[in-house]
């Protein structure tokens, strides 16, 4: 089982994105659920959207 760690820009604890390291992404709604991602890509996701801010 993994721990899933919720997103801090989320307004409450209802309407959450959340991530399990090696698992994926789900919404705290439907917690049965989820998109498997890899760690490969989940790095790829963030270092675009760090480059895209500026922060890379």
């Amino acid at each position: 089982m993994s721990t899933w760690r919720k997103s801090s820009y989320s307004p409450n604890s209802s309407d959450c994105v959340e991530i399990g390291r090696g698992i994926g992404i789900r919404d705290s709604k439907a917690p049965t659920t989820h998109l498997p991602v890899s760690d490969e890509a989940w790095s790829a996701f963030l270092d675009t959207v760090k480059d895209e801010l500026g922060h890379g």
